[in-house]
């Protein structure tokens, strides 16, 4: 019963920077940017560390989740290019739009949100004190999950109410992977493929389209602000890494 009263302030917690996300849609550019930074901060300082650590406690071998970690890359540039039929020059990137893209992109961060409710489930099953600092951890994390969420909503041009059932879903599924944990348990190494193929996907996304829209307006005034807000994000993300 922890877990899932816990989970409830991580529906919070996502609803709250999904909203600033839609209030200040006008600067798009500057929470792209600092969204990017907070990806590559995810990926670096909590879900390959959470891997190794895995790995290491079950002496697992990790060479398999940073297989699925290229999985994940290639697969959803695949997707990209041939099932959403995204083609496109480089060079006319500013132009590089598809709601599908935001949709499906939106689906796998709630997909990401689902097993931070597992974690924070699991964190319980072990003790009251580890499911406590899981469920701080993830509920500080979990407003740059809204954030993240309605920005690739919006920078693919999707609608306004399109981006808050998107949220809304974001908002629900940490809460639906709490109450899941009272009727399973994932084995380690399952959970060291799923953390690896979902890196490989927030890799992409940051360094594929979130990056190039941040700076698609080629304004060489802004860009030193634009890479601030990308380096803070990934600095903030370490920082609430080491805290946790």
């Amino acid at each position: 019963m922890s877990a899932i009263l816990f989970s409830i302030g991580t529906f919070f917690s996502t609803c709250i920077g999904g909203l600033f996300a839609l209030k200040f849609r006008d600067r798009l550019h500057f929470i792209l940017s600092f969204t990017a930074g907070v990806l590559l901060g995810v990926v670096s300082f909590e879900i390959l560390p959470e891997i190794f650590r895995l790995a290491h406690e079950r002496s697992l071998d990790a060479t398999w989740s940073m297989v699925a970690l290229v999985f994940g890359f290639l697969l959803f540039h695949s997707l990209e290019k041939f099932v959403l039929i995204h083609h496109v020059h480089e060079a006319d990137y500013a132009a590089h739009h598809h709601p599908r893209i935001g949709i499906l992109s939106a689906f796998s961060l709630a997909g990401h949100s689902y097993m931070d409710g597992v974690g924070i489930g699991l964190g319980f099953q072990v003790s009251e004190s580890v499911g406590i600092l899981v469920a701080i951890a993830v509920i500080s994390h979990d407003f740059c999950d809204g954030l993240n969420t309605v920005s690739l909503m919006l920078v693919n041009r999707n609608t306004t109410r399109r981006s808050i059932a998107m949220l809304l879903l974001d908002s629900i599924a940490p809460v639906l992977g709490a109450i899941s944990t009272l009727f399973f348990q994932v084995p380690p190494f399952l959970l060291m493929l799923y953390l690896g193929f979902f890196a490989g996907f927030l890799l992409y996304i940051g360094a594929s389209d979130i990056l190039p829209e941040a700076h698609s307006q080629n304004r060489s005034s802004i860009t030193v602000r634009l890479i601030g807000l990308t380096c803070l994000g990934a600095s903030l993300t370490f920082m609430a890494s080491r805290f946790a």
